[in-house]
């Protein structure tokens, strides 16, 4: 028995409500997530000069510790990628994304499409890629809660982000059509109430579903 056994739908905390269906559900691939959010190549790089430099010097010594210390670390680093791929789930339905993640607290997010403003795709090698999304307004989501899951140095306003997906093009898609498909009940929900639509115009939030996709080829440095 594992901690999401409890589940009654893989990566939800509940049964989706009437009318809500899943879309698409996707977890990071661990290898292209150690490559691009802990820059592994990086830190084999930092250690490989510093075994050089023990060469260099003559400190055969420095130059070993160097190497099995960078192996450590690596190992460390894709330890815990592996966690993540194993128990991450991100979900797009018809009305929010939810990011399933934690490793020893797991916890989800819930993002309804209506308080995504927009999203960038910045993609990766062999088709992967990640997905960052732009919040309306104020929200309470802190960068250490979402991280790793989360656009790097964005400290004042957290982006979530849907790191390392294996199929980052069909997910960044299935979401544009997504937003494109709920634009039009708020409206209809707006004019219901008789109160006007208090959000100014966003990015991708009013276009067809093909312009939505297109929105979406951004790059989220």
């Amino acid at each position: 028995m594992t901690e999401y056994d409890h589940e009654p739908i893989r990566g939800l905390p509940g049964d989706l409500p009437a009318g809500e269906e899943i879309l698409w559900q996707g977890s990071p691939d661990w290898r292209t997530f150690a490559r691009s959010a802990l820059y592994t190549r990086y830190v084999a790089g930092y250690f490989a000069i510093l075994a050089l430099v023990g060469i260099a010097s003559g400190s055969m010594f420095g130059a070993v510790t160097s190497v099995i210390a960078g192996v450590i670390v690596h190992a460390l680093l894709a330890l815990f990628a592996v966690l993540v791929g194993r128990t991450t789930v991100y979900t797009i339905t018809n009305r929010r994304v939810v990011l399933r993640i934690g490793i020893a607290l797991n916890k989800c997010i819930n993002l309804p499409l209506g308080q995504i403003a927009s999203a960038n795709l910045r993609p990766q090698p062999a088709g992967h890629g990640d997905i960052a999304l732009t919040l309306l307004g104020k929200h309470r989501l802190g960068y250490a809660v979402l991280w790793p899951h989360v656009r790097p140095m964005q400290l004042a306003k957290p982006q979530p982000m849907l790191r390392a997906l294996p199929d980052a093009a069909r997910a960044a898609d299935i979401l544009a059509r997504a937003c494109a498909a709920i634009a039009p009940v708020e409206i209809a929900a707006n004019a219901a109430n008789l109160q006007p639509a208090k959000a100014k115009p966003v990015q991708g939030r009013n276009q067809s579903a093909p312009a939505m996709a297109n929105a979406f080829q951004g790059a989220a440095a």
